[in-house]
């Protein structure tokens, strides 16, 4: 007598191709991640941010204005613009004479985004080790 074995379907999924596929994707982007991150480094306040204090010496200021036109505080024709080799080189003058200067970036808010990072890149070149960004208070705004 022979027996009759029946088949049942076979309920599993082969995962074996699925997990082939991930770490393919998982290399991929660990691969293309860090050539995608590229910018201007800045130091984010770990705290809601304050006024300067009196004590600090007088800061830096580089304005960039609504037609990307670039303004410094320094140099005696602070409402005179400046081209980019110039606020190099002013910027580095001061740093050098007086390391501990703060250095800001004021921009108008319908500057052209890439004109205040420009400004700040330029900062950072002329040996700025931080650069912060004025801005008003929402308070302030509404006057």
């Amino acid at each position: 007598m022979l027996r009759r074995t029946h088949r049942r379907p076979l309920s599993e999924i082969n995962v074996v191709p699925y997990i082939d596929v991930m770490l393919v994707l998982l290399v991929i982007f660990m691969i293309t991640a860090p050539l995608l991150t590229q910018g201007v480094q800045v130091e984010l306040p770990k705290a809601a941010a304050q006024p300067l204090k009196n004590e600090q010496p007088e800061p830096l200021v580089a304005t960039v204005d609504a037609q990307g036109r670039i303004y410094l505080n320094v140099g005696g024709a602070e409402d005179r613009p400046i081209d980019a080799d110039t606020l190099v080189q002013r910027t580095a003058a001061v740093l050098r004479n007086k390391p501990a200067t703060p250095v800001m970036v004021r921009g108008d808010s319908k500057a052209d985004y890439g004109s205040v990072v420009a400004v700040m890149t330029l900062l950072q070149k002329a040996g700025a080790p931080s650069v912060g960004l004025v801005t008003e208070t929402p308070e302030a705004r509404r006057r």
